[in-house]
């Protein structure tokens, strides 16, 4: 092997491979410009880095947005801007879905601006948080029993505000979602006849949720297990109740046949006859 030989191989082996090359100086490019990048944030005015937040959330750019107030609340932590940039970093969260997130930046929010001029919006904003997670009634309901305690701190907190109005209605559906899992667990309980366990969810939903639309089913589904047990008065009793409070109801217009069918009464159901008599009575008998 000649000298002129050595030295080629020796060069061959030095030589880093071309493709191994390449990625190391794209390496280094991308540090460099990630450098480059970071240095250049840090010398966006503040309220110019705000307002790159809201046109990427304006424009649905969420995780920009919140990479914006980020760097906001990085970059200038004790200017006045960072505790708005705090509150639009949860909502950017909560737009995009991730709604623990949100929930978790508005608890840090609410612990460090206690009076903010925006505190409302934001106890508001951290109850939706519960409420979007919301599942069907068929499923654990955690988050329920989060969003109507979040619901009732902000009517309570600030009952006038317009805030305090929407979530009025929202606790009445989160009322309506606790009651409808109960129906649904009794139901089933009444499917394997195991009455007794079905007659406490029913009856649960008749005094823990009277107000909501659950409320009528329950007390027609109380009257016919009393009727399949061979407990007749106390059917009647509750019928009663089903009659004084929800006398258009269809429910209550069913439980009137039951009874009809066992021979317990007779005649149209009250309000459509004179005859008011027993049930208007009754009322009051059974809760």
């Amino acid at each position: 092997m000649t000298p002129c030989d050595r030295r080629d191989r020796t060069a061959a082996f030095r030589r880093p491979p071309r493709r191994a090359a390449w990625l190391l100086i794209a390496a280094l490019l991308a540090a460099c410009s990630s450098s480059s990048n970071d240095e250049n944030i840090a010398k966006i005015p503040v309220e110019q880095l705000y307002n790159q937040g809201l046109d990427a959330l304006n424009a649905g750019r969420y995780k920009l947005a919140t990479k914006r107030f980020d760097q906001l609340q990085s970059n200038y932590p004790y200017s006045a801007w960072a505790a708005s940039a705090q509150l639009m970093d949860a909502y950017a969260q909560y737009a995009s879905g991730k709604f623990s997130d949100s929930a978790a930046t508005l608890d840090r929010f609410i612990q460090l601006h206690p009076t903010s001029k925006d505190i409302a919006y934001a106890y508001y904003l951290r109850a939706l948080d519960f409420y979007e997670q919301i599942v069907d009634v068929q499923r654990d309901q955690k988050n329920t029993q989060l969003a109507l305690a979040a619901l009732k701190e902000v009517v309570n907190r600030f009952p006038d505000s317009a805030y305090a109005r929407d979530a009025r209605f929202k606790i009445d559906l989160c009322l309506d979602h606790l009651a409808g899992q109960e129906m649904s667990i009794g139901r089933w309980y009444e499917s394997q006849h195991l009455y007794a366990a079905a007659i406490n969810r029913y009856q649960r939903v008749v005094q823990d949720y009277q107000m909501t639309n659950m409320a009528p089913e329950a007390l027609y589904r109380l009257t016919e297990i009393y009727m399949l047990i061979g407990m007749p008065d106390q059917a009647k009793k509750t019928a009663s109740v089903l009659q004084h409070n929800y006398p258009n109801s269809e429910w209550y217009r069913d439980s009137w046949n039951l009874l009809v069918d066992d021979h317990q009464v007779s005649g149209k159901p009250v309000g459509e006859a004179d005859n008011a008599g027993f049930f208007s009575r009754a009322f009051g008998w059974i809760f």
